[in-house]
């Protein structure tokens, strides 16, 4: 047969890209190894990731994807899809503790994707469209000219040979082009060498907190749980399932044999008392899984026929929850693109910043795990994420993209460097205040302010007081607060 475009992986943004395309008037075909329902890794939105997401709801006409980018929405249209409850990010390191909210209240909060459930939905939903699907599809061969792409395999035992204008990858990281094209590998700058290993899991106990303080209850977060070397993720899901893993460096994974499984699982949470006391009853509802390298990034991500999503073209940790982002973000690029037609030089611009945000990415997660070891700095550093991201959203919420800085403000990366070697008492205090000063311009949420002791919550009043770091009146800000139901 013959189409438009095939898309080779069905999870979350392959199905979400063969919408968008099917929306732009394109025949698509979508071709899956396996078959849904499938246990994948559990993963979460963040406010900038579901804008994205509401974004391409509306530009590509695909209202049944709207629902999907806030709890509440998503309780009220799908309560039979499980998702988990978001409202911001935990982080613990011994005895200290940095809250960031991302929403004021449930209602428009980000959420816990239970990616089995979500990927089925999506993938069925891309059926409901038009577009055409199989799955337990082989790719055998591949054959590219000027003009087209060409792939030959097997669904099930019956044969297919597709001919498309173009080929997207989204099969993930180190997936079906990196492997079949023979792509070479490239190092992220500043990122080492890590390994995970995670699983599914139920009767987690939550965090006993009575503080009523605090922005937004402890456990209904994305939960990072910091020490030298590494981090634990806890994402706990409305169904009584729980997704927990470790990330760490090659010399921590092999100082607790990561690749054992269950027992290394056991050896970390008995060294962590917090952990300890959460999963002394906790039982694996899946096997574990491991992987051994988890940063990658291709060195080639585009060809004349054919384009890899952010989530095939390179990884770097799930520390920040930057995944839905970077891809959501490509597809909105490659949905330009194919618009327009203008596939060679579209798709090398396409590539560059694919590539710069990787980077960025990866700059900004390897100064995370550099400092692992002295919270203060580490809490410096995630603030540079946190003023970066949460002014780009508001700016776009604004209908101001234009200063958006994205991910990582312009002028961090000599921080994000010299985060490797900050030692000391009164080299971490230096470091500090200098990401206090250099976020002072982008920072719309009282960030690093002393008073607030490391928790930070949402409120109106800090982004009417910011307005002129927006170049936004308080009308503008206002109107986008009620636009946004930000006060329900």
């Amino acid at each position: 047969m013959q189409v438009d475009l095939v898309i080779a992986g069905s999870g979350f943004g392959g199905s979400v890209m063969a919408m968008v395309a099917h929306r732009l008037g394109l025949s698509v075909m979508l071709l899956e190894q396996g078959r849904h329902p499938r246990m994948a890794i559990g993963e979460s939105t963040t406010p900038l990731s579901n804008l994205l997401l509401e974004r391409l709801a509306t530009d590509y006409d695909l209202p049944r994807l709207a629902p999907l980018a806030k709890w509440g929405s998503w309780q009220r249209a799908y309560p039979q899809i499980s998702c988990g409850l978001k409202r911001g990010f935990t982080f613990f390191h011994e005895e200290d503790r940095l809250l960031v909210a991302a929403s004021p209240r449930d209602d428009i909060a980000d959420t816990h994707w239970y990616r089995e459930e979500v990927d089925h939905f999506l993938v069925m939903e891309a059926q409901r469209l038009g577009v055409r699907y199989l799955d337990c599809a082989r790719i055998e061969d591949l054959e590219f000219t000027e003009e087209s792409a060409t792939v030959v395999g097997r669904a099930g035992d019956q044969p297919f040979r597709i001919k498309a204008r173009l080929l997207i990858d989204a099969s993930g990281p180190r997936g079906f082009l990196y492997r079949a094209l023979g792509l070479p590998e490239c190092a992220l700058p500043g990122m080492q060498a890590t390994e995970s290993l995670y699983s599914h899991f139920t009767g987690v106990k939550r965090t006993d907190c009575s503080e009523d303080t605090l922005p937004y209850p402890i456990d209904d977060a994305a939960v990072h749980h910091v020490f030298d070397g590494g981090w634990v993720w806890v994402l706990r899901f409305a169904n009584g399932v729980t997704s927990a893993g470790v990330a760490a460096t090659q010399a921590v994974a092999t100082e607790l044999r990561l690749s054992e499984g269950e027992p290394a699982w056991q050896r970390l949470v008995d060294r962590l008392p917090r952990l300890r006391s959460q999963f002394e009853r906790a039982v694996p509802c899946q096997p574990f899984r491991h992987t051994p390298v988890v940063s990658f990034r291709s060195g080639v991500m585009v060809g004349p026929r054919w384009a890899m999503l952010p989530s095939a073209a390179g990884f770097v940790d799930p520390l920040l929850s930057t995944g839905f982002t970077l891809t959501l973000k490509g597809i909105e690029r490659l949905a330009r693109i194919l618009a327009s037609d203008e596939l060679p030089r579209g798709l090398e611009s396409y590539a560059r910043q694919t590539q710069d945000e990787l980077l960025d990415a990866g700059r900004l997660i390897g100064a995370l795990y550099a400092t692992m070891d002295n919270f203060a700095a580490f809490t410096a550093v995630s603030l540079l994420y946190f003023a970066a991201v949460s002014f780009s959203e508001t700016a776009f919420r604004l209908g101001k993209p234009e200063i958006a800085p994205g991910l990582v403000l312009p002028t961090a990366h000599g921080l994000l460097e010299r985060a490797h070697v900050v030692d000391g008492h009164a080299a971490t205090q230096a470091f500090v205040e200098d990401v206090r000063r250099l976020i002072e311009p982008f920072n719309v949420g009282r960030f690093g302010a002393p008073g607030l002791h490391n928790c930070y919550p949402v409120r109106a009043e800090d982004l009417l007081e910011a307005g002129f770091k927006l170049r936004a009146s308080r009308d503008e800000i206002l109107a986008m607060l009620e636009k946004s139901r930000f006060c329900g």
